[in-house]
């Protein structure tokens, strides 16, 4: 965990309440936009100063929530809006288009499915999003999906940080494994669905 954001979390312990509510809302909804952002770890400190009494459960749970939600609209609609346009690397570059096209796959695969998993995909959230806004897929669907699977995960996250106490940054390290793990899960439930189609394909 980088010293910046040690700091950066020392700064949260400090502020008035409402600014860390702000603060957990705002970076909720970053880090869809920029997924560098820690925003799973800002979360569970959300949890660990509801723990201090400083904030309460619900108001971090639903910013959480909100602000998660919220952000996987805005990159589905920059998606809907850009259609298989995005996918030109000449016009953008900085775009993962590997990883978008992999998404598209999963869209394929399990349909709103996986966007009511899309909170637990660590790493492919943003990919998921947008692969859902080419796809065109119904937008008050993708809402409600987009938001159940934003309010079981941030009250999963809220709660590590309460019962966790002080010790809230082993989740970091926890995150990065489950990261790994699902990661590889998904590539090899990719690689079962293709050769599954290969072999009806050849069938027939």
């Amino acid at each position: 965990m980088g010293e910046w954001f040690l700091s950066f979390v020392e700064w949260m312990t400090n502020v008035p309440p409402l600014w860390a509510y702000a603060v957990i809302l705002m970076i909720a909804w970053l880090e869809n936009i920029f997924p560098p952002i820690p925003g799973d770890l800002v979360v569970v400190f959300g949890g660990y100063l509801v723990g201090l009494g400083q904030l309460q459960l619900v108001p971090v749970i639903l910013l959480a929530t909100v602000g998660g939600a919220v952000g996987f609209m805005c990159v589905y609609a920059v998606g809907r809006h850009m259609g298989e346009a995005i996918f030109d690397q000449r016009r953008f570059r900085w775009l993962p288009v590997r990883k978008m096209r992999k998404a598209r796959v999963w869209i394929h695969r399990w349909g709103y499915g996986a966007i009511a998993a899309n909170r637990f995909l660590t790493g492919a959230r943003s990919v998921i999003s947008i692969a859902v806004g080419i796809a065109g897929m119904q937008p008050l669907r993708v809402a409600a999906y987009a938001t159940f699977s934003a309010v079981v995960w941030c009250t999963l996250m809220v709660l590590l940080g309460y019962f966790l106490g002080q010790n809230w940054q082993v989740v970091a390290v926890y995150l990065e494994r489950y990261s790994v793990v699902v990661g590889g899960l998904l590539l090899v439930g990719l690689a079962l669905w293709g050769a599954r189609r290969y072999l009806r394909r050849n069938a027939r």
